[in-house]
């Protein structure tokens, strides 16, 4: 069975940032189609996902005419209010295949500015 060059990639990224993480962090994981966009924080060790937001949910999708890059900001604020209230502050940052560009890159510094680190 063949394994697209995709699926290579982000496993590939997976693993250096595992070997990069020696304290432990949850994994802030992102997918991103070409609608929606969804985060999650993930405790890799009991293998849980601790906290998620996507812009699938309903008071999010309900909003009106609001452009993909806005519902990116959406989601990480979503993403990092829930996060502190579970007082989760250090994460690092699992951008999957996808480069550090445009929606991600805008999710990112959005989480950073309303308190998460990595």
């Amino acid at each position: 069975m063949k394994i697209k060059t995709t699926h290579k990639k982000r496993l590939r990224i997976r693993k250096s940032l595992k070997k990069s993480n020696k304290k432990n962090r949850p994994r802030l994981s992102v997918n991103r189609s070409s609608k929606n966009i969804s985060a999650q924080i993930i405790d890799d060790v009991h293998q849980k996902t601790l906290v998620s937001a996507s812009s699938v949910e309903k008071n999010i999708k309900n909003m009106k005419k609001v452009k993909k890059l806005n519902l990116s900001l959406i989601v990480a604020e979503a993403l990092a209010k829930r996060a502190t209230e579970k007082n989760i502050r250090k994460v690092y940052f699992d951008r999957g295949s996808y480069k550090y560009h445009g929606r991600i890159k805008l999710l990112a510094e959005t989480l950073r500015k309303n308190g998460l680190e990595f």
